[in-house]
């Protein structure tokens, strides 16, 4: 359904623009309905990027991302109009999408006004109140309120439902619990797997690994701009290949282990590893095993 194919984005730089940086390098993935495929990487990795590529945020520099098998960048118009009443975006901060002088619902009559305005209040107040039930929100205890007098996680719901109203088919879900308390969080992720099993594919696009492995059908390894490992997700995270991949499970904290009694930090890699890590985009994606790919590691001395 949704398809990006050796996509790039590069970034101009410097007072005059002399220079570039490379923030996505040849990333190759597809998101089909009723599928979550996390993207996870650490900051600067480019996975917000990706998502502001598919969402029309932020121009690509090569490659194609298509949709039904148009091509999204040579949308405009109309084409342009239905293309967004299909691919919805939610992101990190949620306070930072509401304007505090307005009450949090406006978000939602901005969709009415520009997508649906043929419905009669009726049917509008019907939809409406649907797409707030489906996110686990009673209406009474959001509408009408300002966006200081929700919590973080009902303001998060309220984006969601948002993008509900339309007949959407595809969610980029942009770190959308990282600012949300624990027990939000679950909450949010719960839902979003309800979606999918509502036929909704979705972008989830996380720095957390725990959450990626428990919500998503595939994952997707960004380190650099460049894919160093994907898959499916229990392939990725049981066999992980790459040392990258391995370095980021090693990172994460163990319930049952103190930080004091490790010899050594997890993720605390060798020298010839970290060499590794660092020449991460020397090789291709090679299939390790059915549905699981990881960039081979290149000798610095080969060829020579």
């Amino acid at each position: 359904m949704l398809k990006l194919d050796d996509v790039t984005k590069v970034f101009k730089t410097g007072t005059f623009g002399g220079q570039e940086i490379t923030a996505v390098s040849g990333v190759t993935f597809g998101i089909e309905p009723g599928e979550v495929v996390s993207l996870i990487g650490e900051s600067g990795s480019g996975k917000t990027t990706v998502g502001r590529m598919i969402l029309r945020l932020t121009g690509v520099t090569g490659g194609t991302i298509t949709f039904d098998g148009r091509d999204v960048a040579a949308l405009g118009g109309r084409e342009l109009h239905g293309y967004y009443s299909r691919v919805q975006g939610v992101f990190q901060d949620p306070f930072s999408s509401y304007n505090p002088v307005f009450k949090a619902d406006r978000v939602l009559e901005m969709v009415r006004s520009n997508y649906l305005r043929g419905l009669s209040r009726a049917e509008w107040k019907t939809k409406l109140q649907t797409s707030l039930e489906t996110v686990g929100l009673e209406p009474a205890d959001v509408l009408g309120k300002y966006p200081h007098q929700l919590s973080g996680g009902q303001l998060q719901r309220v984006l969601i439902s948002r993008a509900l109203l339309l007949d959407i088919k595809i969610l980029v879900a942009d770190e959308i619990i990282s600012m949300l308390d624990a027990s939000t969080r679950i909450d949010v992720l719960n839902l979003l797997g309800d979606l999918k099993e509502r036929g909704l594919g979705i972008l989830f696009v996380t720095h957390d690994l725990s959450l990626g492995n428990y919500i998503s059908d595939r994952t997707v390894i960004l380190r650099r701009g460049l894919i160093v490992e994907m898959g499916r997700t229990e392939k990725v995270f049981g066999n992980p290949v790459h040392p990258y991949t391995k370095m980021l499970l090693a990172s994460v904290p163990q319930m049952h282990t103190k930080w004091a009694a490790e010899a050594e930090p997890a993720g605390d890699l060798g020298h010839e590893d970290a060499a590794d890590v660092s020449s991460a985009g020397d090789g291709a994606l090679v299939e390790v095993e059915r549905d699981h790919f990881a960039r081979s590691q290149h000798n610095g001395n080969e060829g020579e």
